[in-house]
């Protein structure tokens, strides 16, 4: 990670746009080319859609086996990086 982003406990609210889409990057994830607030990420067994809405940073996970199957979380603003970067990227 880069040294100019907020401290891992600082609330996302508190992060610019930039700092959460280097984050973001910095982690795997790739922004949708017509979609600029979707990002994608792939991980071992499962792919993700990240999406930045107004309110809340939501997550909709499926698994490749089954596409059907699927989970959404949702994390408000108000959290930390850290609790939502251990959220996510865990997986579903």
């Amino acid at each position: 990670m880069n040294s100019s982003l907020p401290l891992p406990e600082t609330p996302l609210y508190n992060h610019t746009l930039p700092d959460i889409e280097q984050w973001l990057r910095a982690h795997g994830c790739e922004r949708d080319v017509e979609q600029l607030h979707l990002w994608h990420l792939n991980g071992p067994s499962w792919s993700a859609e990240i999406r930045l809405d107004i309110e809340e940073l939501s997550v909709l996970y499926e698994t490749p086996k089954d596409r059907t199957l699927s989970v959404r979380r949702t994390f408000k603003y108000s959290l930390s990086r850290q609790d939502v970067e251990d959220a996510i990227f865990a997986g579903p």
